[in-house]
């Protein structure tokens, strides 16, 4: 049987979400711990994948479980995982359900500071106060719709295509001292958040215009973009899936 995972993971620990060489994953921990348990590897495929250092509230990953889920799995993963990974759920879904092609949209968030926060240092991004969120989110909007992403897009990816349909895209200020920046879309490319809110901290310092960032868009070039936020403050936020793709048992 197929199911849907849905779990959180703090990313300061891994070397992002997917298994690669010599390296410290998501992945790789969670397969870990299934295999103890299920004495058998099962493997996992995720939703999409996250750079080092970056969380997520929520990432599913599918996999199949022959002969159904034991009882209490959520309850044993969580014992044997390291506390920067939480299982929320373990749910059936049909036999072809895919965690990354069924996804309808992602949203991802983006935190940051303009104070020095011990406690928060390490999902936070840091920035000198003075920020005019008025621009960046005038300049936000000119993210919306269905367009080609290139300029945020990290080179030598292999992707097909950069267009991205993006839903939403806004920055909301929390209090003095502390903001976050929301993007929806129904995919994401490599790198792209961060470029977009790194380009977007360049006309919040009033050193590009709404103009200047558009033409950046339409430039096609990641070269044209400001650098790359830090991945600290990135957080996957929600993965949204079409209702049929569950079983009801």
């Amino acid at each position: 049987m197929r199911y849907f995972l849905e779990f959180a993971y703090r990313g300061t620990d891994f070397h992002g979400s997917q298994s690669q060489p010599n390296a410290l994953t998501v992945q790789e921990t969670m397969e870990g711990a299934l295999s103890t348990i299920l004495r058998r590897e099962v493997p996992l495929t995720f939703a999409g994948r996250t750079d080092a250092g970056v969380h997520a509230r929520m990432m599913v990953a599918h996999a199949d479980i022959e002969g159904g889920v034991p009882e209490n799995l959520v309850l044993r993963l969580n014992s044997l995982l390291p506390e920067s990974i939480a299982i929320r759920s373990i749910r059936p879904v049909q036999e072809d359900a895919h965690a990354r092609f069924d996804a309808l949209a992602r949203t991802y968030r983006y935190y940051v500071t303009t104070i020095k926060q011990p406690f928060a240092s390490q999902i936070r991004t840091r920035v000198a106060p003075g920020l005019d969120f008025e621009a960046m989110n005038d300049a936000a909007t000119m993210l919306l719709g269905r367009q080609d992403f290139a300029s945020f897009c990290r080179v030598h990816t292999d992707v097909k295509t950069t267009i991205c349909d993006v839903k939403e895209a806004y920055w909301t200020v929390e209090n003095e001292t502390e903001a976050y920046f929301t993007i929806t879309a129904d995919r994401f490319l490599r790198n792209m958040v961060r470029a977009v809110v790194g380009t977007l901290f360049e006309v919040g310092r009033h050193k590009i215009t709404k103009q200047q960032f558009e033409e950046i868009i339409q430039a096609q070039r990641r070269t044209a973009a400001g650098h790359s936020a830090d991945a600290k403050g990135l957080f996957l936020e929600q993965i949204t899936y079409p209702e049929k793709v569950f079983t009801h048992n």
